[in-house]
């Protein structure tokens, strides 16, 4: 047997060499050369320490003059040094500084703490971090952010309370919906609003509407989103909220369920529905099936003759469906829609049970019923918020 050829042969078959990971020196030199890269693409020239230039120009070139000096990382930078900016060569030539760098880093006292810090690039981010920031997308500040605050509220509180929990966000629990809680980087983040998926080599995207808890909101990418929430170690997917014994999933051996509670929202072209249609919802409670309770609405006037799509629903126990449902429409009475429709014989129906009211604050009042706070609130429409009265009230 040739040892030498049987050698050559199965070479090909060993597992391609892992580069090793950066030290977080090698990271932060080529985070500061890159930026000085797009400083250099953007201005034709190589960045020039000369009195009168811009003050980042100049640190600018007294950075990149400490890493050509030093030889460690110039092997590790000359490989994705396109332009030559390392040795000057090509269409930028390495210029004379008019000031030597300990000169600069005297006269740019306050701005950077001495010229070891221009050595050290202390002050330039790691690349992984500025991709990572890159991903989340840019922030503003979220002019309706007081109609949120009170969602926010109310999540941190259940999860106070154990009536809700955070889950690690991994690759079997990676969906991403409208109405969503994540925690990303320490801040809680609505899901407000998501259009239209579309697929993409990677998978299904979507641009979201991004609410933080800081009070800032972001048009990020769904893909984005997924890959931030990946990354980020304490990442976390925010449960939905376990409404205890009165509404929950599955009721206890032997123990019946009561009914129902479901929200609908019409898919009417009324023009009073189709201009706020995710605003307008039907609350009903129901003792049997709801898909069955909704099956034959476009015959019924109840449902503005029209298809519905069922948002959600909350299974209850002991509890008398008929109250329950007189409850929710006197507490959403000053929401309740206004629309006048024809039946079927040319009849005017007027329904009663459709209310102009987000689906967070429906949540938000089924959970005060749960707990007994509900009599200690209002619904303002202005405020599209559930509002403390002064007193306890009761609501009969």
């Amino acid at each position: 047997m040739d040892l030498d050829a049987l050698r050559d042969e199965l070479s090909e078959f060993a597992e391609p060499t892992q580069e090793a990971p950066r030290s977080a020196v090698e990271e932060r030199a080529l985070a500061g050369f890159e930026e000085v890269q797009r400083w250099v693409s953007t201005h034709g020239w190589l960045p020039q320490n000369a009195e009168g230039r811009d003050i980042f120009e100049r640190l600018y070139a007294v950075r990149l003059d400490r890493l050509r000096a030093q030889p460690d990382l110039r092997a590790i930078l000359e490989p994705v040094d396109q332009d030559g900016l390392l040795a000057g060569t090509g269409q930028f030539a390495v210029e004379a500084s008019a000031l030597t760098a300990d000169d600069l880093a005297a006269e740019l006292a306050g701005i950077e703490e001495s010229a070891s810090d221009l050595t050290a690039l202390r002050h330039v981010r790691p690349r992984a971090e500025i991709r990572a920031a890159e991903e989340i997308g840019s922030r503003q500040p979220c002019v309706e952010f007081e109609v949120y605050r009170p969602l926010f509220k109310a999540v941190q509180e259940q999860l106070q309370k154990g009536l809700r929990r955070t889950t690690a966000f991994a690759t079997q629990n990676n969906h991403v919906r409208k109405g969503d809680f994540f925690i990303l980087h320490g801040q809680m983040v609505y899901i407000a609003d998501m259009g239209e998926i579309t697929s993409t080599p990677e998978g299904p995207n979507a641009r979201l509407r991004a609410i933080f808890g800081n009070g800032t909101e972001s048009n990020m990418l769904l893909r984005s989103l997924q890959n931030a929430l990946y990354k980020d170690e304490a990442g976390r997917r925010v449960s939905e909220a376990d409404a205890g014994p009165l509404f929950a999933d599955t009721a206890e051996e032997g123990e019946l369920a009561s009914g129902t509670v479901y929200v609908v929202r019409s898919r009417s072209e009324h023009p009073a529905i189709a201009a706020n249609r995710d605003l307008i919802h039907k609350i009903g409670v129901t003792g049997g099936d709801v898909q069955k309770r909704v099956a034959s609405a476009k015959l019924d006037p109840t449902f503005l003759l029209a298809e519905v799509e069922v948002v959600t629903t909350y299974v209850l126990y002991h509890i008398e469906r008929a109250k329950l449902e007189h409850l929710l429409h006197r507490f959403f009475a000053p929401g309740r829609l206004d629309i006048t429709i024809t039946d079927r014989f040319g009849n005017p129906v007027s329904p009663r049970e459709w209310f102009q009211v987000p689906l967070f604050i429906i949540d938000e009042a089924i959970e005060r019923i749960r707990d007994g706070s509900i009599t200690h609130y209002r619904y303002d429409p202005q405020l599209v918020a559930l509002v403390a009265l002064d007193a306890p009230q009761a609501l009969g």
